[in-house]
């Protein structure tokens, strides 16, 4: 700046400035007009000043005055007055800083603390905001915010902001907050602001609402952007705000439509210089260009923000307007702190810890609502919880009749275990929808802290998941369970515009648990937990819809969040869609559909140790290896399979079954395609059989293997007792005891010739394995007592 007292002597006469400072965002308009330079220096430190004075105040008109007319005419044009509005400018950034130091005023209306609200305060707390809650614990007033209403929140901010009504350097911000989360702390959000040159900011949107027929009204959109005003995010200057409410409102009136009508009255929005964010530099509200707004992660950052793409923008808070409050619900997951460093921190957050001491109440309500393979062990693993059973009540529905028998067995032998056990039979009176409410209804009455839904579908593997859930303390949490080596669960991670599945961005890394934590999702089904705060919301009815997304719809419409947990392995689905009643022993022919499942009913207990390296197995006879193959039940199961078929074949040359219609070496047989185990007993050889082939006859690879005969043979005294020498058509053959040799039969056996070596003591379950041409010509001996079934495979003809 030009110093006081300068000696102008030998200057020329140059033009000089009125210099008036217009608006709260300290613009300034320079008028040039003749003066004497050293005057108008003395002026405009003057100006200076009293600028300063004011605080670098909106609408003041500061103007240099005539100077005297003898100084010598010089220096054209008004290049000094770039000076003079540096000078300014400086001033007012010292004043707007003087202004940051005034604590900022923060406020929200909410009526309850729900789970949004607990969310929103949460990110405030994250960026060491703090925030005025209006309204808390108070009547709604404000209508029913589904369609119009909201004057409620105008009234109650008028109230708040009486103190501060005369208070020009303040800087207030008011946001919705069921809806809201922080992204910035104070520094950058008043960055921000300061920005837009405004006295007060609007957050804009694509769509005019509530009343469309406004549209024309509002100012031509300079560039691009978002046109219309948005009444969930705004911010201003103190005695600005107070005067842009100084309009009466009913409570029942809409919020967005009053300040919509303040904006669009040009005269006021000149003089309160209202803007609005029409490229989310400040302000994201989310409807309608979802499309835009993507989680951005820099490498030098540790926690994810938001940025929109199409304006290259990086909001500082973020609004779920209208129906994009799934969106913001997703994006939550990640933000404000919620992910930091690639961990979840939600999941370590409002935790409980029990004590055994007395332990909530829960009631259980268990649906078979489907025919559903493995039953059995689902209800083995709901026996097996690790959870006090007079601190359980248990409730059981059946729909379907076929599951009768394994429903009882499971009744009888839990009876007097829980706190109470009550059964709704499948012949009874209630349909899905009816048994699930009364299941709500029931737990209530029993006075419960929580009610605990599961499926048949759903194997709860982890002893420790009830307690898990409950210590987790969400109002709706479910465990992540999935169908094994599938990407198929209990949860939707996104909703389509139709309300039905869509898969999240993240779905993938939570259900292959890539990542770890706790989501909130649209959708959860099959196993979940309810506090008993949030049974009075819990629906499942909904026209035309099944009763979990009915369920899950009231949850979304009431603002009940649902999460779901991944941090362990806590059990798994079950596939129902090909389940055949109809068959005998249906869970047998499961290998395609629930292999994890088939595996642990079907296979030896001892199979899977076979495979490592040390292992040394049997060997009776030369080049015959012995194999644990089949549990028990796979050897009932596949006994009763057949005899249930009955078809046996007569034990004679002439079989039918075979392409040319003669068999060499003929047996009492049934061959897996009569019995519809043809392709499933071909994936057995595949999975199970070929590597221990591999590991015992080392360098001979056939993956998969091929087999034409596969059958059961059926040995009897009365019947075929034995069967002569042969060499079998098979690169290598298995012969799997589907009995108990001295118990089911006596006798029996197969003796290799050529080594004249025996195995008779055979086990039941067990395998061998030679080869089936050249070196192993065999016999089947003689069964003297009982009935003897092996299942033979001619492996790789």
């Amino acid at each position: 700046m030009l110093a006081a007292g300068t000696d102008w002597r030998h200057t020329r006469s140059i033009t000089t400035p009125t210099v008036i400072v217009n608006g709260s965002h300290r613009a300034c308009r320079v008028r040039c007009s003749q003066f004497p330079l050293h005057t108008c220096v003395l002026s405009i430190e003057k100006v200076v000043l009293s600028f300063a004075k004011s605080g670098g105040n909106a609408g003041a008109n500061l103007h240099l005055g005539a100077v005297d007319s003898r100084m010598a005419r010089a220096w054209p044009n008004c290049w000094w007055a770039v000076l003079a509005i540096l000078s300014l400018d400086g001033l007012a950034s010292y004043a707007a800083d003087d202004a940051s130091t005034k604590e900022p005023l923060i406020f929200t209306v909410a009526s309850n603390a729900t789970e949004g609200y607990v969310r929103y305060l949460r990110s405030a707390k994250h960026y060491d905001l703090t925030v005025t809650t209006l309204g808390m614990g108070k009547p709604w007033l404000g209508g029913n915010m589904k369609s119009v209403g909201g004057g409620y929140k105008i009234n109650l901010l008028r109230e708040a902001l009486k103190p501060y009504r005369a208070d020009k350097d303040r800087l207030v911000l008011f946001t919705d907050s069921y809806d809201v989360l922080f992204l910035a702390p104070w520094a950058k959000i008043q960055e921000k602001f300061a920005s837009f040159e405004a006295s007060i900011v609007f957050g804009a949107e694509g769509f005019c609402w509530p009343d469309e027929s406004l549209k024309s009204a509002y100012p031509p959109l300079e560039g691009r952007g978002m046109r219309y005003l948005n009444s969930g995010l705004f911010m201003g200057y103190a005695d600005k705000l107070y005067k842009l409410l100084k309009t009466p409102v009913k409570d029942a009136e809409d919020d967005q439509l009053y300040y919509t009508k303040a904006y669009l009255d040009e005269e006021l929005r000149q003089e309160l210089n209202i803007k609005l964010d029409h490229m989310a530099t400040l302000f994201q509200n989310l409807n309608g260009v979802e499309e835009q707004v993507v989680l951005s992660l820099e490498p030098s950052e540790k926690e994810a923000t938001l940025a929109n793409s199409e304006y290259n923008t990086k909001p500082a808070i973020v609004h779920g307007n209208g129906p994009s409050k799934l969106t913001l619900n997703s994006y939550a997951n990640y933000l404000a702190g919620a992910f930091v460093d690639g961990e979840c921190q939600t999941v370590k957050e409002g935790r409980l810890t029990l004590s055994d001491v007395e332990l909530p109440l829960v009631t259980m309500a268990l649906f078979v609502e489907k025919p559903t393979p493995f039953l059995e062990e689902w209800f083995g693993t709901i026996a097996k919880l690790n959870y006090p059973a007079d601190r359980l009540d248990v409730l059981v529905h059946s729909n379907v009749a076929y599951h009768a028998g394994t429903v009882k067995a499971f009744l009888d032998a839990q009876e007097g275990r829980y706190r109470s056990l009550k059964v709704i039979e499948h012949d009874g009176d209630f349909t899905e929808t009816a048994a699930r409410n009364f299941a709500t209804k029931h737990c209530e009455l029993r006075g419960c802290d929580y009610l605990f839904v599961v499926d048949s579908e759903g194997h709860l593997d982890d002893p420790n998941v009830l307690r898990a859930l409950i210590e987790a303390n969400r109002n709706v949490i479910a465990p992540v369970l999935t169908r094994p080596e599938k990407v198929w669960s209990n949860f939707w991670g996104a909703l389509s515009g139709q309300g039905f599945y869509a898969r999240s961005n993240d779905y993938m890394d939570i259900v292959g648990r890539k990542l770890l934590g706790l989501w909130n999702v649209p959708f959860v089904s099959i196993v979940y937990l309810v506090k008993r705060a949030v049974l009075p919301e819990v629906s499942y009815e909904l026209q035309e819809t099944d009763p979990d997304m009915a369920l899950c719809w009231h949850f979304r419409s009431k603002g009940i969040f649902m999460h779901v947990i991944n941090v362990e392995q806590y059990g798994h689905l079950i596939d129902t869609e090909y389940f055949d009643m109809t068959r005998t022993h249906p869970d047998f022919y499961q290998l395609f559909n629930n292999r994890h499942d088939w595996e642990q009913r079907y296979l030896a207990p001892g199979y899977k140790q076979q495979l490592e390296a040390d292992f040394v197995p049997q060997q009776p006879c030369p080049d015959v290896y012995w194999f644990a193959i089949g549990s028990d039940r796979f050897c009932d199961d596949l006994r009763e399979i057949v005899e249930a078929f009955g078809e046996w074949s007569d034990g004679s040359h002439s079989d039918k079954r075979l392409q040319g219609g003669y068999e060499a070496v003929p047996t009492r047989d049934i061959h897996m395609n009569q019995v519809g185990l043809e392709q499933l007993w071909l994936k057995l050889l595949q999975l199970y059989v070929r590597p221990l082939q591999e590991k015992v006859f080392i360098g001979y690879f056939h993956d998969p293997p091929r087999s034409l005969m596969n059958f059961v043979v059926r040995y009897r005294p009365d019947e075929q007792p034995s069967l002569r020498p042969h060499h079998d058509s098979s690169t290598y053959t298995i012969n799997i005891a589907l009995n108990t040799a001295g118990v089911d039969y006596e006798g029996g056996g197969c003796r290799f010739l050529r080594y004249n070596c025996s195995v008779t003591d055979t086990r039941k379950g067990w395998m061998l394995l030679h080869p089936g041409r050249l070196t192993h010509f065999h016999e089947g001996l003689l069964t003297t007592k009982g009935t003897r079934y092996i299942m033979i495979s001619f492996v790789d003809p």
